[in-house]
């Protein structure tokens, strides 16, 4: 029976790095920027009435990370690139890179290795990752060639950790192999990421729209979907659509 204060057994990293760099929001000029905001909200079709017009910011996505990544970080990963070797298949050719952030592990996948490497996480008696939380979309129109991303949260109940995977595609291609075959409950989620994002998951059962009429134009999670809403009679006074609002800037 582990300790119930350690903090390595509730899958928080032991071996915290407190540098600067690692605290929440101290990126500085690391990692890769992927868009300049300018705005509080990054509007720019007189949606931002907020007064901050003026502010400009980097927006970067964290770099990757070097051994050693701390704690039980180094145990996955090893065991995660020997058992690929095992099965013929160069690590590195299947793992885009490594990023340790906020004291969290993910490993960017390319996408015709997702399904080898989820099963090796689930199956692999070192690893035992038996359970995926879900699938969700991240768009990111500034990051040219990989606006489409998926985010896979796996835990393993046998070892009490927790990691992710992150699996890109462009706006050109969107296409993802699905891993209801590896991971059932990923059905819902990967239709409801389609609904939302357009990632097509490839080989899943039946890829159908799960909250928007099966006709609908577009994607609304999409970070260029029109705000879009409907005038609403307040007191007597019709308030505009907040896509038709006018701007403070």
């Amino acid at each position: 029976m582990s300790d119930a204060n350690d903090k390595g057994s509730n899958g928080v990293n032991p071996e915290k790095d407190l540098a600067a760099s690692n605290l929440p929001g101290q990126r500085g000029d690391q990692g890769e920027e992927i868009r300049v905001q300018r705005g509080m909200f990054g509007a720019n079709n007189g949606g931002d009435t907020s007064g901050y017009g003026g502010l400009v910011r980097s927006v970067r996505l964290p770099g990757p990370a070097g051994r050693p990544y701390g704690g039980w970080f180094d145990e996955v990963a090893d065991e995660l690139e020997g058992a690929l070797e095992e099965q013929g298949l160069v690590p590195e050719n299947a793992i885009e890179k490594t990023i340790v952030d906020r004291d969290e592990i993910t490993f960017h996948i390319e996408r015709e290795h997702l399904v080898r490497v989820a099963q090796t996480l689930r199956d692999d008696p070192a690893l035992r990752f038996e359970l995926c939380t879900g699938v969700s979309g991240v768009h990111y129109p500034g990051d040219k060639g990989r606006e489409l991303h998926a985010v896979y949260h796996l835990r393993s109940i046998t070892h009490n950790r927790l990691i992710r995977l992150e699996v890109s595609a462009p706006d050109s291609e969107p296409h993802i192999p699905s891993l209801v075959s590896v991971y059932p409950t990923n059905d819902w989620h990967e239709r409801e990421t389609y609904d939302f994002f357009g990632i097509v998951f490839d080989g899943h059962p039946a890829l159908t729209r799960i909250m928007m009429p099966d006709d609908w134009q577009g994607f609304p999670q999409r970070k260029d979907y029109p705000l879009g809403g409907i005038p609403v009679e307040y007191k007597g006074a019709q308030i505009p659509a907040p896509d038709q609002r006018r701007s403070y800037s």
